[in-house]
């Protein structure tokens, strides 16, 4: 009997947000308070299914999301989310039929990339996504850290930092974030609804803990950064305290906002242990500390995944810090953004455009989406024969040009 594959109804909405529950291993029912609060916030024309007798067996959301890249320009992205097959109509070919539908209405509409934060790594490299972020966390043991307990909460830069709550930060982060955006490339738009979900104003699927807020600001007043973490409680024998101080939400416009933050977390009464969340791998948090070792590596691993829809408004949205020129021989098996591009480089500016000249560099397009937030070597991926070099020193070259003075880092999952 054959799956049709098709948008979804908003009477269908809660079966499919059931099936959602379903993949993702959460109990397969679904409250009408929760219909109700995501429904609003959900484009059903972007909203897939695939339909086994009216039972939803597999689903696909997409919608519109801003992507920053090197230099602060800003990409649209296709947000690929609630990725799920049934473990009964797995070996099908639904995922294929669900992104295939997607993408071609990305490009339609002139998206520059897709993303998507993959739950596991092998699957969307065949669909032309690549790992473009790392995401790194931390544990660090403030016994070991070599901080003064006495200063490190005190900012001595002539700032301060305040308690606050989850309406203040509503207020104050979106400019924040905007600010982090501008200066690193990765970061995904964060829309209002995003700030209700973490603040704990809209509905959550899992009972809310309320956090404590706590703000930095300059000697000004003004808000730089801001950080939401929660404490366990738990004490040894001997009534010695064993607390961690969990971070779910970090961020900072300024340096100085970052060390001021991190060093509050660790200057906490009767926390002995703080977990960072979700940093990029060159975060400064080790640095910031007198002995770095008490940063302990507790996670590394890929985070968003970019899939290149138009290789122009890629090259061309982003800055350049040398000049130079390659051309690529791109591979993509969909025909979505394959063929061979001539790049033309400054710090002035960018030019890229189809050419029929020799090529420097052959890759596939999953490659390039994996460049194109600047974290990988072109060098490296050449070694590992997932560039070939046509060119000699093109990939050293291309290293030059691509390659971001920051890591990208992307602290939102979607």
């Amino acid at each position: 009997m054959s799956l049709e594959v098709r948008t979804v109804v908003e009477s269908e909405y809660p079966e499919w947000l059931r099936a959602v529950h379903s993949g993702f291993l959460r109990p397969p029912v679904v409250a009408d308070e929760e219909v109700a609060d995501r429904l609003p916030h959900v484009d059903l024309s972007r909203v897939l299914g695939v339909f086994d007798q009216g039972r939803v067996v597999a689903t696909f959301r997409s919608f519109t999301q801003e992507l920053s890249a090197v230099g602060g320009g800003t990409l649209v992205a296709d947000a690929v989310s609630a990725v799920t097959v049934a473990a009964t109509h797995r070996r099908r070919g639904l995922l294929s039929r669900m992104m295939a539908t997607d993408l071609a209405a990305a490009k339609e509409r002139g998206d520059a990339v897709a993303t998507l934060i993959a739950a596991e790594y092998p699957i969307y490299g065949r669909y032309g996504f690549g790992p473009a972020t790392w995401t790194t966390e931390w544990t660090v043991d403030v016994r070991r850290a070599g901080l003064d307990p006495r200063r490190s909460g005190r900012p001595g830069d002539g700032g301060r930092i305040d308690f606050t709550d989850g309406e203040e930060i509503r207020k104050i982060g979106p400019d924040l974030h905007r600010r982090l955006a501008a200066v690193r490339a990765g970061i995904v738009g964060r829309e209002a609804r995003g700030w209700d979900v973490g603040t704990g104003l809209a509905y959550q699927s899992h009972p809310w803990v309320e956090p404590f807020y706590a703000v930095y600001r300059d000697e000004d007043g003004n808000p730089q950064g801001y950080a939401a973490y929660t404490c366990d409680d738990k004490w040894e024998d001997g009534k010695q305290p064993l607390n961690t101080a969990t971070v779910r939400d970090l961020i900072a416009a300024t340096p100085a906002a970052e060390r001021a933050l991190w060093h509050f977390l660790c200057s906490i009464d009767w926390v002995t242990a703080v977990k960072s969340g979700h940093r990029a791998p060159d975060d400064l948090l080790p640095l910031l500390l007198p002995d770095p070792r008490a940063a302990r590596v507790t996670t590394h691993a890929d985070m968003l995944w970019v899939r290149v829809l138009d290789v122009a408004k890629v090259l061309e949205g982003r800055t350049y810090g040398a000049s130079g020129s390659l051309v690529l021989d791109l591979r993509d098996a969909d025909g979505l953004a394959g063929g061979r591009y001539r790049l033309d480089a400054s710090p002035e500016g960018a030019a890229c455009s189809r050419t029929t000249g020799s090529a420097d560099l052959a890759l596939d397009i999953a490659e390039l989406g994996t460049l194109s937030l600047g974290d990988e070597s072109v060098v490296r991926l050449a070694a590992l024969g997932r560039v070939e070099e046509l060119t000699p020193g093109a990939a050293a070259l291309a290293d030059v040009l691509l390659r971001a003075p920051r890591r990208p880092w992307c602290p939102d999952i979607f």
